[in-house]
């Protein structure tokens, strides 16, 4: 797989977030971490020294009426983005992240989108 995402730097990205998230009374859960060499299945870590080749960074958030977001993010420059909010729920499309710092731009819209938390 190639390589278009710095998933540290998007771990970052998380991180300067979830002070902000935590103050509107969302929940986040721990960042967690694929290792590409790992073995089939590939299992999740939260400890990011235990992950030798990240392929993928993810955090998974809920807030009120039991609403969530999934986030995975792909080192190709895609992620895996889930939601349940209200009466909604479901896939967003989430392709073509080019940077760490395109990912921060895209979670900013789908954490309003499903909280209404504004960056």
């Amino acid at each position: 797989m190639e390589r278009f995402v710095d998933l540290d730097r998007a771990a970052g990205e998380l991180a300067v977030r979830t002070g902000r998230w935590r103050a509107a009374g969302l929940v986040v859960r721990p960042v967690t971490w694929r290792d590409g060499r790992a073995r089939w299945p590939q299992p999740l870590a939260t400890d990011r020294a235990r992950v030798a080749d990240p392929d993928s960074v993810g955090v998974h958030l809920s807030g009120p009426a039991e609403s969530e977001l999934l986030v995975v993010l792909f080192r190709g420059g895609w992620a895996d983005v889930d939601f349940l909010s209200g009466d909604e729920a479901g896939p967003i499309p989430a392709q073509g992240i080019t940077s760490a710092a395109a990912f921060g731009r895209r979670l900013d819209g789908w954490v309003y989108r499903v909280f209404g938390v504004r960056p």
